[in-house]
């Protein structure tokens, strides 16, 4: 059987569903080649067998959650449910207004990626590097950049026992919620452990407004000055290929990149022949795949507190860990975003739009009305 990670609706792996159709062809090829009566029984209490143990085997493979012991720890006894089960079990009640909310996000990201995906592709482990796991509440977190990713890596960090002493989310400082190893990502996993945690965790993401997004990328990482790193790596390439007779100092620092020349980097076919985009303002659907792993949750920046506190609430932990309040003051707004997209034009607007566009669909974010094309 194939060790590749193919994906059901929700998470549940495919093994060959051919395999019990071969082995009925089998039998049947079998029985008509056979003409002695006795030869024929056996034949057929052979097939008959060989059906029984396929069945025994799917049954025992597609356990839910809680027959599998999906990760919860040992101080939480049987009577704990899984996020999961809560989020499916209370589907089946009266919804409050957010599960209605979230049911619909869930039932728009599947009816895009039915109309605007062709073609499935096999789901592999290196597509999983950015699904932090939570093995003692049964959590699977795609993070991405730009979408209050370290304030949840902080939470989970306590949840998981990583923050040591910390019970305060705010307490970690946020270069340490993003050290590699500090949480676990799905990638690490054997792909039988892969699969039964897709299958069984409550799968969740947060997304935001791409251009937003995108803009919040670029004021971080190219116009503040400890972000050294970024104009030595990208700064200088962007400045290098995108300026038209670049100064000395600024080929060697790479720290004034303007909003424009970064447009100009992100279009380039050039920039994608040569390596991955950066974490930072790389598409969602790239980073998520949201068409290959059905998210149960999909949270949004927009409504983050609200969200957030959703998630917490299906983990059964909102009394250990609180989501920390977001400081507004600073926060990259539909309006700033208006203010950088001015000076670019229609053209390469239109080209930038193309680029993200399916993260538009997806997520269900209209076109922003300041763009020009």
């Amino acid at each position: 059987m194939s060790k590749s990670l193919t994906l059901l609706e929700r998470g549940t792996v495919i093994f060959s569903h051919e395999l019990q159709t071969d082995l009925g062809r089998l039998c049947r090829s079998l029985r008509s080649r056979m003409r002695k009566p006795k030869v024929n029984r056996m034949v057929l209490a052979m097939c008959l067998g060989c059906f029984i143990m396929v069945i025994l085997y799917f049954q025992s493979n597609l356990k839910p959650a809680s027959a599998q012991g999906s990760g919860r720890s040992s101080g939480q006894g049987k009577s704990w449910r899984s996020p999961l089960q809560t989020l499916y079990d209370s589907d089946q009640l009266e919804q409050s207004t957010v599960q209605v909310t979230h049911q619909g996000r869930r039932e728009l990201l599947e009816d895009a990626c039915r109309s605007y995906t062709r073609k499935r592709r096999v789901l592999i482990p290196e597509d999983l590097k950015h699904v932090i796991v939570d093995d003692q509440h049964g959590l699977l977190y795609c993070y991405v950049p730009k979408v209050a990713c370290t304030n949840w890596k902080r939470v989970l960090m306590v949840l998981t026992g990583a923050a040591g002493p910390h019970r305060d989310p705010l307490a970690i400082p946020a270069n340490e919620a993003h050290v590699p190893g500090n949480l676990r990502t799905l990638s690490e996993y054997s792909n039988s452990q892969i699969n039964q945690r897709l299958r069984s965790y409550l799968k969740f993401v947060f997304v935001r407004e791409p251009f937003e997004r995108l803009v919040s990328a670029y004021r971080n990482k190219f116009t503040r000055s400890y972000n050294t790193a970024f104009h030595k790596r990208y700064g200088t390439k962007i400045i290098r290929r995108h300026r038209p007779n670049p100064q000395a100092e600024a080929l060697e620092r790479g720290d004034d990149v303007s909003f424009e020349e970064f447009v100009y980097y992100l279009v380039d076919p050039a920039t994608q022949r040569e390596e991955p985009f950066n974490e930072h303002w790389e598409r969602v659907h790239s980073l998520c795949h949201p068409c290959l792993i059905h998210y149960d949750v999909v949270g949004k920046y927009e409504t983050l507190e609200q969200d957030s506190r959703y998630v917490l609430q299906l983990a059964g932990v909102e009394g250990q860990v609180t989501f920390p309040a977001s400081a507004k003051n600073t926060r990259t707004t539909g309006d700033m975003a208006a203010q950088f997209f001015n000076n670019i034009s229609p053209f390469y607007q239109k080209k930038l739009y193309n680029l993200y566009h399916m993260d538009f669909l997806l997520f269900n974010y209209s076109t922003p009305e300041y763009l020009k094309f």
